[in-house]
């Protein structure tokens, strides 16, 4: 197998260096966070696009860069179904579900729990949030060190180790202006990353219809499961409509992306923003199923999997590119630095939201049970040091991504078993006037019992004798 050589670590270096320098640039810049308002909403500053970048790669990780493309050389094109659900939520994010955050203007997304129901009902739909997004950050940090492993050798600790402690660095001290700035700059890697793969496949087999045909040919082009066993792995039914409430799940009430929104000065803009990013965020998808096909062309005959070169599919993508383009150095190089900044982008909007929700949830009304305020200087300290202290935790968690499988299954079965009851919260105190917070708690707790045990619960599904 090729290692990656002088070149390729250096662009991997000096991507991680405009990482930091663009946190460094904010911590100096602006209002120097002086206030929670800057530090977590930017002053209601940004601007649509950026936003719109932002709210595509929070969660089009590393996770789906690896992921998604082995789904489809295993599994096939089916997948690919999920993008009609995200046009079918779009509207009701815009409409239904954003409008409400805005009109509360809180850095906290349950701010509106508190006031709908009560303290404690905000405090449960804090504390899952706060488990799903951890459980989900050590998937994404594993990820890229997986990418690392498979093709330089070096440990999983310390890619693991180094990809977490650069975006803590710079999501600590550059608040969100520097994660959606440095958003923007590791979208443009990830899409670089997506062409490589394609372009590479094409040459290689003579264009884009011979990748295509070569994939139906092997039975990976699969659009017509409409089994309505729930049992079977992804069908119109599940893609449909399951994708349509894991994207509400997502982009309606998710602390991430609402905190992302409420940086834009007003609601109409705030809509524009999340118009933008669906087709961005269908184009990113598609984009990688259909990476997934072109590394199909390759190793059809000779599956590296069952050969011995990798020991996860999840490997495929970085392998790929050492096959084809380790004989141009700085080109892997490139392809590494895009499943870093894919998970840095994620990372790092997980360490700048947890710390809000902390901070808004838990701290400041345990202190104000002592009759102590926190002022605007001791919350932005407190708010640097929760930063760290959630970085470290995600790099610690990422040591488990190992038990949980394969990536992309395990990243929607987190979102799915944690994600979909805290959803239900918000949905309950939005669209009924009879829930009341003992109900909303109860059926908080009871969903996550019942999530926890069929997401996690089942034995591990058999690979399909067409992906051997």
């Amino acid at each position: 197998m090729a290692n990656l050589v002088a070149a390729d670590y250096a662009v991997i270096i000096i991507t991680m260096i405009i990482s930091s320098g663009i946190g460094v640039y904010y911590w100096l810049s602006g209002g120097k966070q002086k206030s929670m308002e800057e530090y977590f909403m930017a002053d209601r500053s940004m601007q649509m696009l950026p936003v719109a970048i932002g709210l595509t790669v929070s969660y089009i990780s590393a996770v789906s860069l690896l992921g998604v493309s082995s789904e489809n050389y295993v599994y096939g094109t089916q997948y690919a179904v999920i993008n009609i659900s995200y046009g079918l939520a779009t509207p009701f994010v815009v409409y239904l579900y954003m409008p409400v955050f805005f009109k509360i203007g809180k850095a906290s997304a349950f701010e509106y729990l508190h006031k709908r129901f009560g303290k404690a009902a905000r405090m449960a739909g804090s504390f899952a949030f706060t488990l799903q997004l951890l459980l989900y950050s050590g998937v994404v940090l594993y990820a890229p060190a997986l990418a690392l492993e498979a093709t330089t050798g070096i440990s999983t600790t310390a890619s693991v180790i180094g990809i977490g402690l650069v975006c803590t660095f710079y999501s600590t001290i550059g608040g969100i202006k520097a994660v959606l700035i440095t958003d923007v700059f590791q979208s443009l890697l990830m899409l670089i990353a997506i062409i490589l793969v394609i372009i590479t496949a094409a040459m290689n087999v003579g264009g884009l219809d011979k990748i295509w045909e070569i994939a139906r040919q092997g039975s990976r082009i699969e659009f017509d499961s409409i089994s309505m066993d729930p049992t079977v792995r992804h069908t119109w039914w599940s893609l449909t409509f399951g994708g349509f409430f894991t994207y509400l799940s997502l982009y309606g009430t998710n602390q991430v992306q609402v905190q992302r929104m409420l940086t834009i000065k007003n609601v109409k803009h705030a809509q524009s923003a999340i118009w933008i990013s669906w087709p961005l965020s269908s184009l990113m998808s598609l984009g990688l199923c259909f990476t997934g096909l072109a590394i199909y062309t390759r190793y059809r005959n000779c599956d590296p999997l069952e050969s011995g070169r990798i020991g996860s599919y999840d490997q495929l993508m970085p392998l790929y590119v050492m096959d084809m383009l380790s004989a141009y150095p700085g080109v892997p190089g490139l392809f590494i630095a895009g499943i870093f900044s894919a998970g840095l982008s994620t990372i790092s909007a997980t360490v700048n939201s947890l710390a809000a929700v902390i901070l808004e949830d838990f701290i400041k009304p345990i202190c104000r049970l002592w009759n102590k305020e926190i002022t605007a200087t001791g919350s932005i300290i407190i708010s640097k040091i929760l930063a760290v202290i959630v970085g470290i935790s995600c790099i610690g968690l990422a040591f488990m991504g190992h038990f949980l499988g394969g990536l992309l299954q395990a990243a929607l079965t987190i979102f799915g078993v944690v994600g979909g009851p805290v959803f239900g919260m918000f949905t309950l105190g939005m669209f009924t006037r009879l829930g009341n917070q003992r109900g909303a708690i109860v059926g908080l707790l009871t969903s996550l019992v019942f999530s926890l045990w069929i997401g996690f619960g089942q034995p591990k599904p058999p690979i399909p004798n067409k992906a051997k």
